[in-house]
């Protein structure tokens, strides 16, 4: 299987780690628009950590950004927070960092400060994106002075945008090798939000008579998890950013027929009704027994959760994303399950995230780019959001 490299490279900062001269009003230009940009409108939390670790280090107030600090200030904690039992900041600021990721990637021309908040630390660094540069009066100079010196320019240019596009390309191309095969179809991609089956007590709410499991009727392809809707958001900014075509399906409006006319995106946990998919691959999402986890080959694996996927206090998910060449088809299908929505929505972030995929793929053997590859992921859940994902198990064939 052939595949197209594309060069998505980010812009890059120039080479001073901490830029001072930079205009107070230059960096808060450049912040309103980062939070008024899609990547931070729909968090409010994020809007307000930023904003606030910007303030702070432009007042040189740096001293203010400790963790206990921002839990108190931003996220409203009481006095007696201890950031050992409660991780919400450390999982917001990681969160903020994929927001500007993501922001900074789209390649904004109205950019000129790059915003970046290091891992860490909760103290942003601003880089100037671009200078304004000042044509200076000089004597008239000779034609052959003009050729050497625009030559000499051209080096110089061609030179510098080789160093950032080489450091920026190994994590740019990691979308590039795993997406290239789904996006050879010259036909738009399905992107496939499942619905999740949900029960309705349809008894005359003024009887007395006990529940009975006969009384909830299934309520078909009505309900779609928030967490997969965010997970195909996901992708679908991803693959608007990259140029490629896609239709966005919710719920049955996708058949499997459908799926033999060109490759999908399947995004669901592992509810859905794709479960059947994966079922005949290396690993799976098993809910035949408890405790619910990931298998191997049909066997039961330690990769189990401690308790329901709708437990409001689970901590911790297992998540699987499938790029498989499915015979059933013959088209290129992805998936992205969780035992629970928040490996779905965790899976959803690996894969559009290009240092995350880096790391991810660097796990697989050579040659992988043109096989079936799946990648099994643990995810901590921590205030009710999916942390980083870690690899461990992958599988090529």
């Amino acid at each position: 299987m052939s595949h197209t490299v594309f060069s998505h490279p980010k812009p890059n900062p120039e080479s001073s780690p901490v830029e001072p001269a930079i205009p107070d009003a230059l960096v808060r230009e450049e912040l309103d628009r980062v939070l008024s940009s899609h990547d931070f409108q729909a968090s409010k939390l994020c809007q307000s950590f930023l904003r606030y670790a910007v303030e702070n280090t432009l007042s040189g107030h740096a001293d203010n950004l400790k963790e206990r600090t921002i839990g108190i200030e931003v996220f409203g904690k009481p006095a007696t927070y201890d950031p050992s039992e409660d991780a919400g900041v450390r999982v917001k600021a990681g969160e903020v960092r994929k927001r500007l990721r993501s922001y900074y990637l789209s390649q904004p021309v109205d950019a000129k400060v790059l915003i970046d908040l290091p891992p860490g630390t909760y103290i942003p660094e601003f880089h100037p994106l671009r200078k304004e540069g000042q044509v200076p009066s000089a004597k008239p100079r000779t034609r052959w002075f003009w050729l050497a010196l625009a030559a000499a320019s051209l080096v110089l240019l061609g030179s510098a945008a080789a160093f950032f596009w080489l450091r920026a390309q190994p994590a740019a191309a990691s979308l590039d090798q795993f997406w290239s095969p789904v996006f050879q179809s010259k036909k738009p991609i399905f992107l496939c939000a499942a619905p999740v089956p949900v029960y309705s007590d349809v008894r005359n709410p003024s009887g007395q008579q006990p529940t009975r499991v006969q009384d909830f009727v299934l309520i078909p392809n009505r309900f779609v998890a928030i967490s997969d809707v965010n997970a195909a958001s996901q992708i679908a900014d991803m693959m608007g950013r990259m140029g490629q075509p896609y239709k966005l399906k919710i719920g049955n409006e996708v058949s499997f027929r459908d799926l033999r006319t060109a490759p999908a995106v399947l995004v669901g946990f592992s509810y859905t009704q794709w479960h059947e998919i994966g079922e005949h691959f290396r690993y799976s999402i098993d809910l035949s027994q408890r405790p619910f986890g990931v298998s191997q080959d049909g066997a039961p694996t330690n990769w189990t959760i401690k308790t329901h996927p709708d437990d409001p206090a689970l901590n911790e998910d297992y998540a699987i994303v499938s790029r498989v060449l499915y015979p059933g088809t013959n088209n290129i299908i992805v998936e992205l399950t969780g035992i629970s929505h928040y490996g779905t929505e965790a899976a959803a972030d690996l894969v559009t995230n290009p240092t995350l995929l880096q790391e991810a793929l660097r796990k697989l053997p050579a040659g992988w780019q043109q096989k079936n590859v799946q990648i099994v992921l643990h995810v901590e859940v921590v205030s009710g959001f999916p942390s980083v994902p870690t690899v461990v198990a992958t599988h090529v064939w």
